[in-house]
């Protein structure tokens, strides 16, 4: 049986860990939509890179080739955390030209989210069958055609699913972006615990709110491919 004593301190302890998480909650969610609209930026940007640069990969231009490799090895070959410290304390250190950190921020995710889009859009073009190219070569299309008409439609159902991870995963590298100043969900997070030196609570609430963000995303994925597959 419990005693009287441990039972109140127990409802005390309670409500004061409700009351905090309340009274955080708004510096969470604004911190929780700076991620969102840092990762929907950053991914649009990756996209247009990771569709030039996979065409790239995949030309008969041995120089455009060796441009879209050389990139991808080097932006993977590195730390995402030196890209973004090197982005923003690092260029404007050598070039003299100095940018916000949230456009920092952009970049560095653009940048790094890109490098794998580059391969994720190679290894789709890859999987369709090279007979669809001369086909649609010998209906008259052009290979800018054939490849937006034909085959890109067809590789981009194949890509979902590597497309959702890889916004799964940019959207906790935003959590990174907190060592240039970016009040992100993390930095929020952190800006409150430090106030509070309630760490077990914020940083709970913290991941809590990472999982409603990719769990939700992650539904939206597998109803697009149901979708797509009924089409």
């Amino acid at each position: 049986m419990v005693s009287p004593f441990l039972e109140t301190r127990w409802e005390e302890t309670t409500i004061d860990t409700i009351t905090i998480i309340i009274d955080a909650m708004p510096v969470l969610l604004k911190g929780m939509w700076m991620t969102i609209v840092i990762t929907v930026i950053s991914l649009l940007i990756a996209l247009v890179i990771g569709l030039v640069l996979g065409l790239c990969s995949i030309s008969t231009n041995k120089l455009l080739k060796i441009i879209a490799t050389i990139y991808v090895d080097a932006i993977r070959g590195t730390p995402i955390l030196v890209q973004i410290l090197f982005i923003y304390f690092g260029l404007p250190s050598a070039t003299g030209i100095t940018m916000s950190a949230f456009a920092a921020g952009i970049i560095a995710i653009s940048i790094n989210a890109g490098a794998y889009l580059v391969e994720i859009f190679r290894a789709g073009i890859n999987s369709i069958d090279k007979g669809q190219m001369e086909a649609g070569r010998t209906l008259g299309f052009s290979y800018g055609e054939t490849m937006r008409i034909i085959i890109l439609p067809q590789a981009v159902r194949r890509m979902i699913p590597a497309f959702v991870n890889q916004f799964i995963v940019s959207i906790k590298d935003t959590s990174l972006l907190s060592v240039i100043g970016i009040a992100e969900l993390t930095m929020s997070g952190q800006s409150i615990y430090a106030m509070n030196f309630r760490a077990f609570e914020i940083l709970g609430m913290v991941g809590i709110l990472y999982f409603i963000l990719i769990y939700i995303l992650t539904l939206f994925s597998r109803w697009l491919e149901r979708r797509l597959d009924v089409a």
